[in-house]
């Protein structure tokens, strides 16, 4: 399987330091030369309504090219209602390649793709989008190309990646074209690389993470049985061969209510053209939506041992964003009723994990049994469970999952004693089922900002859920400080 530190290592990266960058009379930016940065931008290029930028890159190999994109856009704020984003696109050598929609006033950086460029002198132009944009301006402070060279394995993985277009339609929280530069944005995307049932063949999926769903799992659900309260869904498939081929009739999408379909649709190269086309973000493989997202797919999930969330861990940005649509579309209360289907307390009341564990002799159909999580606090005898005593709000995937527990606000991890795995029967009937619970990838806290604390619980937890034993410890502060 690819790795992607090995990906990063074995191409060259062009960083153009915008802030030493000239700009021409015609717009054009160099990454060398004398020349001051230009007047107002404060070390960052700016791109204004109807002020394109054109800036010229060189690739030293024919294949895939990523651009890394640091961009801020003053007045904006994910989280204020009309001032939600400005949006960037990046045309390569005049061709419609991306959207950016910038969120916030602060920078973020995110990496695209640019398809497949032959090795030379290339342009890469910006445009800001007013026809898609409540921010009248963006600030990108620095852009760094590298080039994923043809022949390779990361390549034949970046080769077949899809090419995103935007929601429109009617329903949620917009309507109409441009719906992703407010809501349920793509924010990041990652590929998963395995073996094929053939010999030499390889089973390519690509999954995209949205900043929720205006449709389908409710915000408390999203919490108690995810952890978080993005959207995050598989959209590609395709089996290649050994030399990296398309295997004839084995590409497909996740189409709506979750089906799997052939994908008939249009390609460039070989990247499929696919949209958003339902409010839990599904996918269709026709396209009329004018927004266009080409992630980078370059990071690499491994499934039997990483939860999906994980990816969000690595792009630590994605919770600020998900927390600020979370508040902006009032699904947020001070203290909220465990019974609510649409409020959650603020984000940065959870403690958020992720477990892995195995269900043994799992059953068929609807009986199932799941874990919740429980955490006790020093001096306080209650336990605080990840499915507030609902059922069908525990985990019931064998795969690592993450979850979350809700904390009473200002918990910190050194107030947290215990952390307890509970065997839960989703329906009247026992099956019997064992888990065996393995480990505890990470628990961290959101801080102030709204991003990522450091994890304080990591490894073997090991512990047997039964009938008769259907809760254990699996993390103790006493001993663990030991």
């Amino acid at each position: 399987m690819p790795n992607a530190s090995l990906i990063r290592a074995a191409v060259p990266v062009l960083t153009l330091a915008l802030a030493g960058a000239a700009v021409t009379p015609a717009g054009a930016v160099t990454p060398a030369g004398a020349a001051a940065t230009p007047a107002g931008t404060a070390g960052a290029l700016a791109v204004d309504r109807g002020h394109d930028r054109t800036i010229t890159f060189r690739t030293r190999h024919d294949g895939e090219v990523l651009a890394a994109v640091t961009a801020a856009a003053p007045g904006v704020s994910w989280a204020v209602k009309g001032r939600e984003s400005a949006v960037l696109s990046l045309f390569v050598d005049g061709r419609y390649a991306t959207d950016d929609v910038v969120p916030a006033a602060f920078p973020i950086t995110r990496e695209f793709a640019l398809g497949r460029l032959r090795a030379g002198r290339h342009t890469l132009r910006l445009r800001l989008a007013a026809d898609r944009s409540p921010g009248r301006s963006v600030r990108v402070s620095g852009l760094a190309f590298r080039t994923v060279a043809a022949g390779s394995p990361a390549y034949t993985d970046l080769a077949h990646a899809p090419v995103l277009y935007g929601r429109n339609g009617t329903g949620g929280t917009s309507t109409g074209p441009f719906q992703n530069a407010a809501t349920d944005t793509p924010l990041v995307a990652w590929h998963e690389d395995v073996p094929a049932a053939t010999p030499g063949h390889r089973l390519l999926t690509y999954s995209y993470i949205w900043s929720n769903e205006d449709g389908g799992t409710s915000t408390p659900q999203l919490m108690a049985r995810w952890g978080r309260t993005t959207d995050i869904e598989w959209i590609y498939q395709v089996e290649v061969d050994a030399q990296g081929r398309r295997v004839p009739g084995t590409a497909v999408f996740q189409a709506p209510n979750h089906v799997t379909q052939q994908f008939a649709g249009t390609y460039e190269g070989d990247h499929p053209l696919l949209q958003t086309c339902t409010l839990n973000n599904n996918i269709c493989d026709k396209v009329d939506d004018p927004m266009r997202f080409s992630l980078s797919t370059a990071q690499v999930l491994d499934a039997t041992t990483e939860a999906r969330e994980q990816i969000m861990d690595r792009n630590p940005w994605t919770y600020w964003v998900a927390a600020a649509e979370a508040r902006r579309e009032g699904r947020v209360a001070a203290d909220p009723p465990t019974t609510s289907q649409t409020l959650i307390a603020d984000p940065r009341d959870y403690l958020y994990l992720v477990v892995r564990k195995q269900t043994l002799d799992p059953p068929n159909g609807t009986d199932w049994v799941g874990l919740s999580i429980g955490v006790r606090l020093k001096g306080d005898s209650t336990l605080y469970r990840s499915d507030h005593l609902f059922p069908d709000r525990s985990i019931n995937r064998d795969l690592p999952a993450a979850t979350t527990v809700q904390l009473p606000p200002g918990t910190t991890p050194s107030d947290v004693a215990e952390i307890v795995g509970i065997r839960v029967p989703a329906t009247a009937k026992d099956t019997g089922a064992t888990i065996k619970v393995q480990a505890i990838n990470r628990a961290f806290f959101l801080g102030r900002n709204d991003l990522p604390g450091a994890s304080f619980v990591s490894g073997p937890t090991p512990a047997t859920l039964t009938p008769d034993q259907p809760t254990a410890v699996l993390y103790d502060a006493v001993n663990s400080a030991r």
